[in-house]
């Protein structure tokens, strides 16, 4: 029987606040000494009362927008009723009937294995709505260690409809929230730091039908490749029970063990009801005046996507060029500073893309971790096109001079004698040498293949360490030869 898988994506994303959701302990939990961001609030001492961050309520309204979510005028906290050791309040502080927001949809384009496009989906978002984090905890051999630093953190959940149905398309859904929420800097999203989480809820079902069956929901999956191999793992074990004739017959929670790359069974998928949802009672309605929302959804910055094709529309670019610029945040930022100084895109891509991009991936560092600053390649730039230095030399050893030690292009080129030889004396005396030494290209030229014209310019640039103008060049290999 031929199967479609059903996937939807639960997302947590840690808000960008300086404390947590409901009191005024750090936010900065990663890499700390553990437990000492704590407070009597976010440990759930008796007596205690919370009180809104209104930080965290601005970024999820800012994220739910970017989003195209729906903002009602009044939203509320409930209490999310489970027992588990990382949570001292014996209950979890989120939202349940009345979220922030609902009724969203985001845009995604999917590729394959090399990077082209395979398609366009639009994704609807069930909701977005706030709630904090539980602690942290390690298991060892005798037991477990907690560490409640990042108990009360401020999250937003992003809960997707059951839209996509192969793993690619979770992906590529996943990366797009997270490039958006780090657009409109509602969140780092920085999954190393544990602050990005999906739960992929996984069925399938006969091909054809529109009915949904029972899923497996994939807890805390923390990176995109953990993502993607549980979907197409749990898609091929669902298939093979199928197959047996013993299909799921309810829902259930499984984990991702990323070692064994395999799903195990945890315990029965739990139900709203059998988390006692109730309003939380020391916290009022919060009230999103409808003025306040609008001025949010007005001040949006341009996201990756209306990004992506203004840099195909407006500058030319190809569809991936402009989805390399247009994915990181700093690094669109990087390209248009020097777009707009150099009035050259064209250069700004082939050296951003291929030579830059070369260091930054051998590297494994971001552009703002690297030497060649906005200027320094506006300046790069410029000294090409005012034919000061060629294109090979600032392609070549210029630019890795420049890379390694953070130094200015014009420095570069005085302290290494760089500068493009634009003597016509000089080329012509490099060019007769050449021409007398290569006898059987120069009868090539003559008998019309003009293919031997560019050997002849290549070993003159090669006499000349790259320094000559390669039009000049080519312009008085021609008229010495007169072709």
């Amino acid at each position: 029987m031929d199967f479609e898988a059903v996937i939807g994506l639960e997302i947590h994303a840690h808000i960008s606040t300086k404390t947590k959701m409901f009191c005024r302990c750090s936010n900065d939990s990663f890499d700390k000494e553990p437990n000492i961001n704590t407070c009597p609030v976010c440990m759930g001492f008796p007596g205690m009362l919370p009180v809104v961050n209104e930080e965290a309520v601005r970024k999820g309204v800012i994220a739910a927008l970017a989003l195209n979510c729906e903002i009602p005028e009044y939203c509320k906290f409930d209490r999310k009723n489970y027992f588990y050791p990382d949570s001292p309040k014996g209950f979890q502080i989120s939202q349940f009937d009345e979220p922030l927001s609902k009724g969203g949809n985001v845009e995604v384009e999917v590729l394959d294995d090399s990077g082209k496009k395979i398609k366009t989906l639009k994704i609807r978002i069930t909701r977005l709505h706030l709630e904090d984090d539980a602690g942290k905890l390690t298991h060892v051999r005798n037991g477990s260690l907690v560490d409640f630093n990042r108990c009360g953190a401020p999250l937003m959940e992003i809960v997707s409809e059951p839209d996509m149905h192969d793993s690619k398309e979770a992906g590529a859904y996943a990366r797009e929230i997270q490039k958006i929420l780090r657009y409109v800097g509602s969140s780092e999203a920085d999954m190393e730091k544990g602050m990005m989480r999906f739960d992929a809820s996984v069925s399938i079902r006969p091909r054809g039908e529109t009915k949904l069956y029972p899923r497996a929901e994939i807890k805390n999956l923390n990176s995109f490749k953990a993502l993607e191999t549980a979907i197409d793992y749990e898609i091929s074990r669902q298939t093979e029970l199928w197959n047996e004739g013993n299909p799921l017959k309810g829902p259930t929670t499984v984990g991702w063990d990323d070692n064994a790359q395999k799903t195990y069974f945890m315990r029965d998928k739990e139900e709203s009801d059998d988390y006692r949802y109730f309003p939380e009672p020391d916290l009022p309605p919060l009230h999103l005046d409808k003025k306040i929302v609008a001025g949010f959804k007005k001040d949006l910055p341009e996201l990756p996507a209306v990004k992506r094709q203004r840099y195909i529309s407006d500058l030319g670019l190809s569809e991936e060029d402009a989805r390399i610029l247009s994915d990181d945040l700093k690094m669109s930022q990087y390209f248009e500073e020097i777009v707009a100084k150099s009035k050259d895109a064209k250069k700004a891509v082939s050296f951003i893309n291929t030579i830059l991009m070369k260091y930054l991936k051998e590297d494994l560092v971001g552009i703002t971790e690297q030497k060649v600053t906005a200027g320094m390649m506006i300046e790069l730039i410029n000294l090409i096109n005012s034919g000061a230095i060629s294109g090979n030399i600032a392609k070549g050893e210029l630019f890795e001079e420049m890379y390694k030690t953070g130094k200015s292009p014009k420095k570069i080129v005085e302290e290494k004698g760089l500068k493009q030889v634009s003597d016509t004396s000089q080329i012509e005396t490099v060019c007769k040498k050449v021409i007398e030494g290569n006898p059987q290209s120069v009868a090539d030229i003559k008998a019309g293949k003009d293919k031997a014209i560019a050997f002849l310019v290549g070993n003159v640039m090669k006499e000349m360490k790259g320094q000559a103008n390669p039009q000049m060049v080519n312009d008085i290999i021609k008229k010495m030869l007169e072709v």
